[in-house]
């Protein structure tokens, strides 16, 4: 069975913060880009960064705590994107700790979509007119000091991150187009040519993170010409984008079947994605060169954290549940189809029984990454 509503990571809150807590996904995310930043050879006057999609900012932090340890001299400009207020709002508060270690720090989070958000420029003309913009020069040299400071950003979060719903997608919209841009005062005369302003467009970025952008059911078409496509586009020469999506190829797509027979959430494996990709960049860019070495194709797992002994002797509820969660949120069931198994009884069964018979839970997944070369 193919469920056609939109599933959206924004209106499953719990079942994301669950998941995130429980797996080592963002971990894993992290350290797979980390295995990129030693080809990166970022040109004055700063390394830039995109990320396609912040979440609760732990992948954004990882990274910078790693690009700080390759160029701990070099300023950074990094730009997130995302859509979700409260993500926006647990991505600022693993920001101040960046901001003490490496002080030339832009760090801009926007709610533009994927087609926008690279720029840091809404696409239509009414929109560039009424953007929200502001930048926050933090004062002092602690990370306390940058905390207080960013909690204080709150009200105004709460006023530009509103959404309303596209009418043809489903998907959240923003309702204003909204960017925040953050730096440490003491840092602002070097930093100064690389702030972003409103009336000059970003873009050009050394690396850029396209970590599970897109829902997994949708063609591929879609997700390269709405998502991969301009981000690519968004490369500067010698960038690097990676891209990461889940495969279905683990346990937890065993947990799924056993209550979904026959159930294919993933439509577009790693090569699918690349040749439309690959075909659409042709198209589009035939002045650029692109490159997407098959090399570069990876795949990497991740696991349910759980006690060793809840596997050999007896699996408690509560990991039962957690994995159970992990399977579903994984496979992007949607929540009445959820909802429907669960009044049901029988997925608990299911979850042990697969969980029992691996020795715990894991997930696989793919990237492979996109060079524009010089």
């Amino acid at each position: 069975m193919t469920d056609e509503r939109p599933f959206r990571f924004f209106d499953n809150r719990e079942k994301y913060l669950l998941f995130v807590t429980t797996c080592g996904e963002k971990w894993a995310i992290g350290q797979r880009i980390g295995a990129e930043l030693e080809a990166l050879e970022p040109a004055p006057p700063a390394l830039r960064l995109f990320d396609a999609g912040t979440g609760d900012g732990t992948v954004m932090a990882s990274v910078l705590r790693q690009l700080h340890g390759h160029f701990p001299t070099v300023p950074f400009l990094v730009v997130g994107k995302e859509i979700s207020l409260e993500d926006v709002r647990l991505t600022l508060e693993k920001l101040p700790d960046r901001f003490s270690e490496h002080p030339q720090t832009i760090v801009v989070l926007t709610n533009l979509n994927y087609r926008e958000a690279p720029w840091l420029r809404p696409a239509s003309e009414e929109a560039r007119a009424r953007v929200n913009w502001r930048e926050v020069a933090l004062e002092g040299h602690t990370a306390h000091e940058f905390d207080r400071q960013i909690a204080n950003l709150r009200p105004t979060l709460a006023d530009w991150w509103k959404v309303s719903t596209s009418p043809s997608t489903g998907n959240p919209v923003y309702v204003e187009p909204s960017v925040i841009v953050l730096y440490r005062s003491d840092h602002r005369f070097t930093l100064d040519a690389v702030i972003p302003r409103p009336d000059a467009p970003v873009g050009d970025y050394d690396l850029v993170i396209a970590a599970q952008p897109f829902r997994a059911r949708h063609p591929a078409g879609r997700k390269v010409r709405l998502v991969l496509e301009p981000l690519a586009a968004s490369l500067a020469k010698g960038g690097r984008m990676i891209t990461i999506q889940s495969t279905g190829q683990d346990p937890g797509m065993e947990i799924i079947r056993k209550v979904w027979p026959g159930e294919e959430p993933f439509h577009t494996p790693g090569p699918v994605l690349v040749q439309e990709l690959r075909s659409k960049l042709a198209a589009g860019f035939p002045d650029r060169d692109f490159i997407i070495d098959s090399e570069s194709h990876s795949f990497f797992r991740y696991s349910l954290h759980v006690m060793p002994n809840e596997v050999t002797e007896n699996i408690g509820t509560s990991t039962r549940l957690a994995a159970w969660n992990a399977a579903v949120y994984v496979a992007q069931i949607d929540d009445d189809r959820i909802n429907r198994a669960m009044s049901e009884g029988v997925y608990l069964d299911a979850t042990a029984e697969v969980v029992a018979r691996h020795g715990g839970l894991w997930f696989v997944d793919e990237s492979f990454v996109v060079v524009r070369r010089e």
